[in-house]
């Protein structure tokens, strides 16, 4: 059964820790959270000390008064399974459960995520309090969602995870001298006699910097490791309250554009992807939604959940500045046209003391609803209340897809060379960015994701080209897809290994290219090229490139290669393959693809013109669709700051104000405002 099935709205809510407060706090909190509009809450997240005070002792008393309490209130229930931070007494007693970290240091019991993912107590205490928890509140009927640990992060790098780790590899690579080959150990003398000589990747091995690598292959399939290390501790905990649910709803909260945590194989043993969204204020509107359309492609289009956000303020960015009236129910909004079920926060009160102390919540240290937080909480909760089950369950249908591949990030990002300053995820923003000021609905998939379905594919830094992929995007092309590779594409298989012949390996037939060389800028110096009449600049890097077919749309104007094709494009079969040989600017992305999207005659959302949507983005509008049972959803967010007037091509009801919009009209869009529009007509 999907969420959506289980729900008759969008679920309103966020994270709520009684166990930190007392009783006379507690009715206070039943109050003020119903006047909000609060209808579901995140329970026993932090919470196993007081579960488990002892190694044979469980104690759900309080535990089971918060949920009476809850329950009595009409509240849906999402329940964690508190293992985020192991009690003090497993620490004392059993010290391997702490972490190493990656100078070589064991840990001492103290903060969260500090258990060793690979600890044989770990694994079984925290399998044993989900199942406990599954058996206790099994029959409860509220409880629409079930939540394991918190965050999942980090890395241990103890005698536990290396001895795992050579596990892990003899199931990868089956015999010593097959991984000798694929490593290419041979270089600078590594070669591997027995599996047990085989280490950690970390500051005492294979590092010379945290984020760079001496021997790429080992950091490369310890990062892999280490996911998959926790990946099998939320399945064990999954498969524990499995078997006491067989129904259950579960899941875990990741956080966006995660970089340690391979989310697109996770994905598959959840339920319902959820996540936590935390922008720093005046973030890009479109680095947040490539968040958001990363976590909805986890699972091919699937809604998510918002699990957590601030009302107000975060306390732990450098600078954490509190939300601008109408911010916090923009960014909701915002969640929400990009495939969100729920809109939630953390947290319901404000800590007192503590690490979150200074963390926004609906009801603050004030203790009452007379403050501009809880009004504007309120405001939303009403609205959502009153919006019911609308657009739960919708969908947003794309034609776009940009392709993000963790594997591709790792290796990329610890490599020594070709310069520190790549960054893996800020190219995919580059190429998002320019889609989102068009308005183009876009999936974030994988490589082993389906291409079927999609006009363009734009897949910038392919460095790491996977078994059948390139076969399978040269049957895109020649179908009739347009693909944009960028620089530094097609360079390596799986293990890190150069794929002889020339650059940009598998993917060179499609391209029509040769990659002779790339030349690393630094940040003081450019080149630059006259694209479609206009000179854009050309940086960090430069591919260096002979045709083999492709016609040349852009030479590089300087340099000892001044004259060499920088921007290319190839037909392949009914399709088109270009490659961009450097990075540019904001503007060259943006004119790129409005030809691109005019040549495959995509449109936006709401079926405008890309011109008409150019339009909309120099006025800081943001718009998406969601659709369902035939239904349109079209939401229209300001992010400008002030007040906007515009038209778009549809006629319905703003669900939000209950206007009627005729098509074509001229109206007003306030400053952090939102039109939520069921569409009746269309031009």
């Amino acid at each position: 059964m999907a969420f959506s099935d289980r729900v008759s709205k969008i679920l309103y809510g966020g994270d709520y820790n009684p166990e930190q407060w007392t009783p006379d706090i507690w009715e206070q909190d039943m109050e003020l959270l119903k006047r909000a509009g609060i209808d579901v809450v995140t329970l026993n997240v932090f919470n196993w000390a007081s579960l488990q005070p002892s190694e044979e002792t469980y104690d759900f008393a309080e535990l089971d008064a918060t949920v009476r309490r809850v329950t009595e209130q009409g509240m849906a229930i999402c329940m964690a399974t508190s293992t985020g931070a192991h009690p003090a007494w497993m620490a004392k007693r059993y010290p391997e459960v702490l972490r190493t970290d990656f100078e070589g240091r064991r840990r001492k019991f103290g903060g969260r995520h500090n258990s060793c993912p690979n600890s044989p107590v770990f694994k079984q205490y925290a399998k044993r309090l989900a199942g406990k928890l599954a058996e206790r509140y099994r029959e409860q009927k509220n409880i629409v969602l079930w939540h394991v640990s918190n965050e999942y992060e980090g890395a241990c790098y103890c005698e536990n995870c290396e001895k795992a780790f050579r596990v892990w590899l003899k199931k990868r690579y089956g015999t010593i001298e097959n991984l000798n080959r694929l490593w290419n150990t041979r270089f600078w003398g590594h070669t591997f006699y027995d599996w047990d000589e085989i280490v950690a990747p970390s500051m005492v091995s294979e590092h010379f910097e945290e984020a760079r690598s001496m021997y790429q292959a080992i950091t490369l399939d310890y990062k892999r490791f280490n996911s998959d290390s926790m990946l099998a501790n939320y399945r064990a905990e999954a498969e524990a309250i499995r078997a006491q649910i067989p129904d259950a709803c579960i899941t875990t909260n990741f956080m966006g554009a995660y970089k340690p945590l391979d989310y697109k194989k996770w994905a598959a043993s959840l339920d319902v992807v959820s996540w936590d969204n935390y922008p720093a204020e005046g973030a890009d509107p479109a680095a947040i939604a490539m968040n958001h359309d990363l976590m909805r492609g986890l699972k091919h289009g699937q809604p998510f959940l918002l699990m957590e956000q601030t009302p107000s303020t975060c306390n732990w960015l450098n600078d954490n500045r509190l939300k601008r009236p109408g911010v916090m129910r923009l960014l909701s909004y915002q969640a929400v046209a990009h495939g969100a079920d729920t809109v939630m926060f953390f947290q319901m009160r404000r800590s007192r003391a503590g690490c979150e102390k200074f963390h926004g919540a609906v009801i603050d240290h004030a203790g009452h609803g007379n403050t501009r937080v809880f009004k504007e909480c309120q405001a939303l909760g009403m609205e959502l209340k009153a919006l019911g089950k609308e657009v739960v369950g919708a969908r947003v249908l794309a034609k776009a897809a940009l392709i993000f591949d963790w594997d591709t990030w790792w290796a990329l990002e610890c490599s020594a060379g070709p310069s520190v300053r790549l960054e893996y995820l800020e190219e995919l923003q580059n190429y998002y960015r320019a889609l989102s000021k068009l308005h183009i609905p876009v999936d974030i998939i994988g490589m082993e994701d389906g291409f079927c379905g999609y006009e363009l594919i734009a897949a910038p830094l392919l460095y790491m080209v996977k078994d059948g992929v390139s076969g399978r995007l040269e049957k895109f092309v020649r179908a009739g897809g347009t693909a944009v590779f960028s620089y530094l594409s097609g360079y390596v298989d799986e293990n890190d290994r150069i794929t002889l012949g020339g650059y940009p390996g598998k993917l060179r037939e499609l391209t029509g290219i040769w990659v002779e060389e790339t030349d690393s800028l630094p940040e003081t110096e450019q080149n630059s090229f006259c694209y479609e009449g206009k000179t854009y600049p050309a940086g960090l890097l430069c591919d260096i490139m002979h045709t083999e077919g492709a016609e040349v749309l852009a030479r590089y104007r300087e340099d000892f290669y001044a004259g060499t094709p920088v921007i290319t494009r190839n037909r392949y079969g009914d399709g088109l393959a270009y490659y961009v040989g450097t990075r540019s600017g904001e503007d060259f992305y943006l004119r790129l693809f409005t030809e691109v999207c005019k040549e495959k005659g995509l449109r936006t959302a709401s079926h405008d013109t890309v011109e008409t949507a150019a339009a909309l983005s120099e006025k800081g509008i943001e718009m998406t669709v969601r659709k369902k049972d035939g239904v349109e959803y079209l939401f229209l967010l300001n992010h400008s700051g002030k007040k906007q007037e515009l038209a778009v091509s549809v006629g319905g009801t703003d669900l939000l104000s209950g206007r009627e919009i005729c098509r074509g009209e001229v109206f007003a869009v306030d400053a952090a405002g939102v039109m939520l529009v069921r569409v009746l007509e269309r031009v």
